[in-house]
């Protein structure tokens, strides 16, 4: 059987292993927490970016409708030009 001495070695082996196991656990749940913190922060930013893509692409609709409106109407006053010529 183990003396005294190479228990108490044992046992403060023991002792340290159970603390960095806690210390461990709990980097792995600040990790954990850090990690869905993160996602969270994409999803939004994710969400924020195919907002303002929909509104660009609504407004760069807009604004080729408005160009082909403006061309339409500069074929017309051009035309009635060479008539007048």
């Amino acid at each position: 059987m183990m003396n005294n001495p190479e228990l108490e070695v044992l046992l403060t082996r023991i002792k340290e292993l159970e603390d960095k196991l806690a210390q461990l656990r709990v980097s792995r749940r600040v990790l954990l927490s850090l990690l869905e913190k993160v996602e969270h922060e994409k999803q939004q930013q994710i969400r924020k970016l195919e907002k303002e893509n929909r509104l660009l692409q609504l407004k760069n609709a807009r604004l080729a409708r408005i160009a082909l409106n403006n061309h339409g109407q500069l074929t017309l006053v051009e035309g009635h030009e060479k008539v007048k010529s």
